[in-house]
């Protein structure tokens, strides 16, 4: 079986539940079906699954869990319409008590079956936290995109968020043995020994295996995940992006994409009542434009700069 043509695999993930990780997913989506894409939106959330609500798709009598847990069905097979010309969705309704922490056979089996999808994206609406699961999927994707609220606990949420998944893609790319020690010790213990700095772990590292400490380099340059912030009311919530930006360069040596934010608006709350994403109840609102110009940017790897 050979791979069919090239996709975009974008993971849309955060650090904390309630920050617009759903709301986000499925307007994306809409976006870019709306520019004749195949698009296919997984959800992911297992155990708060809520995209087929966002489509008002509760009638659904097939899920993803009939896919995880037959041996004969294949990922394309439980794909429904969302109304969306050019949009499925494989749906999270019907949850499978347990499912919440998939295995790792089933997290294989779910991520060979997203590389294989026939269509131009996947947009994956992950679950909150930092799971092992969560994190592979994010990792596994062409574009993380971490969604947080500018208020302190999202964005200390979303900060936990790109270390864990830094420390976990590290850890499966370098096979050293005193190394992948070096890496548990530090994600397991606040000691204070451990290093403070990337430039401190990348010595440190090189100390045990110089190749180890190449391939730190080249991991910690190729890690970019890209940010959005969603409910802005001020100008100080939009700068909390660019702040966030300097602070994951300065402490983790971690580059991330500051995309764009999605201003607060109460068109949203009202489409959400009927069932209808914001960016077809409401196509030109502030909001929906604003979601547009962050799938834009997300596309065409554009990012935020600061005015002065």
């Amino acid at each position: 079986m050979t791979n069919p043509a090239k996709k975009e695999i974008w993971a849309v993930a955060g650090g904390k539940g309630g920050v617009g990780k759903s709301f986000l997913s499925s307007n994306l989506s809409i976006d870019l079906a709306q520019q004749n894409n195949r698009v296919v939106l997984i959800d992911a959330d297992f155990g708060g699954a809520n995209l087929h609500t966002f489509f008002g798709a509760n009638n659904s009598k097939i899920s993803i869990s009939d896919f995880i847990k037959s041996n004969q069905l294949d990922l394309e097979e439980i794909l429904i319409p969302t109304g969306v010309k050019n949009l499925l969705l494989a749906s999270g309704a019907h949850d499978i008590i347990g499912l919440s922490n998939p295995n790792l056979f089933q997290q294989n089996k779910l991520m060979k079956a997203i590389n294989f999808l026939k269509c131009e994206y996947v947009i994956i609406d992950l679950g909150a936290g930092n799971a092992p699961y969560t994190l592979d999927l994010f990792l596994m994707a062409d574009h993380g995109v971490l969604v947080t609220a500018p208020e302190p606990t999202s964005v200390e949420n979303t900060y936990r968020f790109i270390k864990s998944a830094f420390y976990r893609k590290l850890k499966s790319v370098i096979s050293h043995t005193g190394v992948k020690e070096l890496l548990e010790r530090i994600t397991e213990s606040k000691n204070e020994d451990n290093p403070q700095t990337p430039s401190e772990l990348i010595k440190e590292i090189s100390n045990i295996n110089y190749q180890a400490g190449e391939t730190l380099k080249y991991e910690i340059a190729s890690f970019c995940p890209k940010l959005i912030i969603n409910q802005v009311r001020t100008p100080s919530d939009v700068r909390i992006g660019f702040s966030m930006k300097q602070a994951c360069l300065k402490y983790f040596g971690i580059n991330i994409d500051y995309c764009g934010f999605i201003e607060h608006d109460k068109t949203v709350l009202q489409s959400i009542r009927i069932r209808k994403p914001v960016i077809l109840y409401a196509p030109n609102s502030t909001v929906s434009s604003c979601i547009k110009r962050v799938g834009h940017n997300i596309r065409q790897n554009f990012h935020l700069v600061p005015t002065s």
